[in-house]
């Protein structure tokens, strides 16, 4: 056992003594020989305010996306330059990098940055577009700039139970509340498709009699729901032909799915229709912010909406569904733009035409 032992022990020693070298040591993660001083790049750069629609006034945040550079220690500054043209801000970013060969804990690094830019009005005067370039002139991003001011509103609309009636389509709610212009909905009929939904009638016992009827007639339990795709099992009861006695406890039903009736076909027709908020706006105005809740007929609809008025000297319109109106789609949750003309005259026409549901009403929260 002793030989075993001395044996392990010299081994080890002769391992180590051959891995050993004079230069032994930590491993320097930079060349101490080199040194540099220039300008790197950066993969992607966005621009944000925060908000949907930025204004003149908002505080911009540049974020810059895999900077390139020799290491974490080398990116020195970030310097911005702005230029000029026309209507448009180009704002250049550039990465300063230096090194004098000290070595760092973070070779080859690529880090992310977010600058915070404060532009003065005066800056931006006459313009109406941000953009981002690099140092090769690709645009990376690019901002809208408003002017005006921005009110925040939270109101309920109602919407009355003959909301639920596709033969009254079209029909929307009142516009004025004591001579005061307030928003709208607005349901229309899309389209009809036909289907066919088939079933057959099943027979069901009652276990368990109440009373005794002279006669009884068949009650068909037809469902609230169909399957379109299924043939649908309707059970038959029976209730009392001469008095509104109860003939059966409801629970004490059993369905006998052996003994059926002919395969039946039913007639059936699928509506589909689209629901608008519309609203008249200031001309070149729209939306920084739009939400909704509790969406359904017979109760309020709870509308919270950002509403930007334009300045004499704004020159942009948008977002918008035009010049004076705003659409929202109530199904989707999406504004119609303006590249969608044809659709916007269409709404506004069936609008016009459309039927005033009555007991509407708008109420501050």
């Amino acid at each position: 056992m002793k030989i075993f032992w001395l044996w392990i022990v010299v081994t080890l020693a002769i391992f180590f003594g051959s891995c050993e070298k004079d230069t032994d040591g930590p491993i320097n993660l930079s060349d101490s020989q080199y040194e540099f001083d220039g300008t790197g790049f950066f993969l992607a750069a966005s621009l944000d305010s925060g908000n949907l629609i930025h204004m003149v006034k908002d505080t911009l945040y540049l974020d810059m996306q895999n900077i390139w550079s020799y290491s974490n220690c080398a990116l020195e500054s970030i310097n911005l330059s702005f230029e000029k043209e026309d209507t448009v801000l180009w704002i250049k970013p550039t990465i300063r990098l230096y090194s004098d060969g000290a070595d760092c804990a973070s070779p080859f690094y690529r880090p992310d940055s977010t600058l915070k830019i404060l532009i003065n009005q005066n800056d931006v005067e006459g313009i109406s577009t941000i953009k981002v370039k690099n140092d090769v002139d690709s645009i990376l991003d690019t901002i809208l700039l408003r002017r005006g001011s921005l009110s925040l509103d939270t109101f309920f609309i109602f919407m009355d139970s003959s909301f639920s009636n596709p033969y009254g389509y079209p029909i929307r709610t009142k516009d004025k509340k004591g001579g005061k212009k307030i928003p709208t909905l607005l349901r229309v009929l899309d389209s009809l498709k036909p289907r066919t939904l088939y079933y057959r009638t099943m027979e069901s016992v009652c276990t368990h009699r109440v009373d005794m009827c002279k006669s009884v007639i068949a009650d068909t339990l037809y469902p609230t729901r169909w399957s379109a795709n299924d043939t649908n099992l309707i059970p038959v009861h029976y209730a009392c032909a001469d008095t509104d006695s109860v003939y059966c406890i409801n629970s004490k039903w059993e369905n006998d799915s052996t003994a059926l009736g002919k395969l039946t076909a039913k007639p059936d027709t699928v509506w589909y229709y689209s629901t608008y908020y519309i609203e008249e706006i200031p001309t070149c105005g729209g939306y920084s912010l739009f939400n909704r809740n509790y969406y359904n007929i017979g109760s309020r609809v709870r509308i919270i909406r950002e509403l930007i008025s334009p300045d004499k000297s704004e020159t942009h319109c948008g977002p918008a569904s035009n010049s004076n109106w705003a659409i929202y789609n109530m199904e989707n949750s999406r504004l119609i733009v303006e590249d969608s003309l044809n659709t916007i005259d269409s709404i506004l026409s069936k609008w016009k035409k459309a039927t005033v549901a009555p007991d509407t009403f708008i109420a501050k929260k």
